[in-house]
């Protein structure tokens, strides 16, 4: 069953958050993972307006985003994304049908 990463931020240094996304896709392909959505269009329906930017990624299973996000490659990444903004994320299994 595939799972999703879904992330908000709120970049406040996009040379240094630059950093992180040119690293970032070739680490998510490893663990199977692929964007369906990243730093597009967005209207937000109900709830504060605190981000501006949102990624939603796609992965083959839950246990594969885990891995993805707690490899050491993607947590060498994760010190830019964190010295470049405010970034929320979650994984999320996806529904069977």
């Amino acid at each position: 069953m595939p799972a999703y990463w879904i992330a908000r931020s709120r970049i406040t240094d996009p040379t240094t958050y630059k950093k992180y996304t040119d690293r970032v896709p070739e680490i998510i392909s490893r663990y199977g993972g692929k964007v369906l959505a990243r730093g597009g269009r967005f209207q937000i329906m109900a709830g504060p307006e605190n981000f501006q930017r949102y990624v939603v990624i796609e992965f083959p299973t839950f246990e594969q985003g885990v891995a993805c996000f707690e490899s050491p490659e993607y947590q060498e990444a994760s010190v830019f994304r964190k010295a470049g903004g405010v970034v929320e994320t979650v994984i999320v299994e996806g529904a069977g049908n």
